[in-house]
């Protein structure tokens, strides 16, 4: 693109906002135009307010940049935004309503009847419920959500499964990385040594983004998935990477060779199109007996990809494997982009 298009991050000092401007530093579409965050961070330089906590060095350029109000008004028309669930019911809202495109990563409005939850790999179509919008038919402004950091790689499996034979039950176990608490997230005391079995909402959040991620485009709403699904989620000490045990009772049988194969082959609409953040290989099969592993395959494709392996009979439904994504890019900065992408290349940002 000859002209990059300017683009504002809510909550841009927080661990994914962080995320956000990370992966957007060098990005061939967007590029990072106005920032906004607490009360306490307007005013400042960004390399000032946030406690930067990411591998790679904050870019210069927007380290310099100050924090704005986090209010409609001066933003860019395009608005990532990385807020907690209480404040992005508030202010998302407000940016649509003035005519934003807002790309969330906030649990919010996820399971608004009118609002479409996406990952491009999986239900591209889903987007068209944007146009169901109140915002969209008064200002052309609109929401669109990603799903829960630990929904995302468990629907990337099962997605191609689902095409393919199709899903009767799913029982999925957690165990999630400390970065998807945020900063400062979960005190050292309660996890170093231990693993915690509860984090607020989020069985809940998995079980019903799964379906509604899964479900069907009838018109102007969305059929959930009709398959069982189970969901426990624990919190341990791994920096980043969600991996999930999961077991699955197929509608149609399938053998090993055919499973496998559905995974490593899986491509949708961002690989056709080439988005620039899509990976190459969306599911990747590991043959190791003991992957994946978070400190080795997290970052596959860029963080983008996600991994499954071990393969195995269940005793009591039909297949048992393990899922991993990274929680902070798939999971969340990473795959906001990846919607934004979509909508760019479905002429909705223009």
């Amino acid at each position: 693109m000859a002209k990059k298009i300017p683009v504002g991050l809510l909550g841009a000092t927080g661990i994914v906002g962080q995320r956000f401007v990370q992966i957007l530093e060098n990005h061939p579409w967007f590029e990072v135009a106005w920032l906004a965050a607490s009360d306490r961070s307007e005013g400042r330089a960004y390399g000032e307010a946030a406690r930067w906590k990411l591998k790679t060095a904050i870019p210069a350029r927007v380290a310099q940049m100050h924090v704005s109000p986090a209010k409609p008004d001066g933003a860019p028309k395009v608005i990532f935004a990385a807020l907690d669930a209480s404040i992005a019911a508030e202010l998302e809202p407000q940016f649509a309503d003035a005519g934003c495109a807002v790309i969330t990563n906030s649990s919010a409005l996820r399971m608004k009847s009118d609002v479409p939850l996406v990952i491009p790999e999986v239900n591209p179509d889903h987007v068209k419920l944007l146009e169901c919008q109140a915002w969209r038919r008064k200002s052309r402004g609109f929401v669109v959500t990603n799903p829960n950091c630990s929904a995302i790689g468990l629907v990337m499996a099962l997605a191609p499964l689902e095409q393919q034979f199709g899903l009767e039950t799913v029982m999925a176990v957690t165990m999630q990385a400390v970065s998807g608490a945020g900063y400062p997230g979960v005190a050292s005391l309660d996890i170093l040594g231990n693993v915690i079995p509860y984090i607020a909402k989020e069985e809940e959040k998995m079980e019903e983004e799964t379906r509604k991620l899964l479900g069907r485009l009838n018109g102007s709403n969305i059929q959930p998935g009709a398959f069982g699904m189970s969901a426990q989620c624990n919190r341990v000490a791994v920096e980043d990477g969600h991996t999930e045990s999961v077991s699955v009772k197929l509608k149609k049988k399938a053998g090993p060779e055919e499973i496998i194969t559905a995974w490593n082959e899986f491509r949708s609409v961002p690989q056709e199109l080439r988005l620039p953040s899509a990976p190459e290989q969306p599911v990747k099969y590991s043959t190791a007996l003991d992957r994946p592993q978070p400190r080795f395959d997290s970052d596959s494709g860029n963080g983008m990809t996600t991994s499954v392996g071990r393969l195995r009979p269940c005793g009591v439904l039909d297949w048992k494997f393990t899922v991993l994504s990274h929680n902070t890019i798939r999971g969340a900065a990473g795959a906001a982009l990846l919607n934004a992408e979509l909508l760019k290349a479905q002429g909705y940002l223009e």
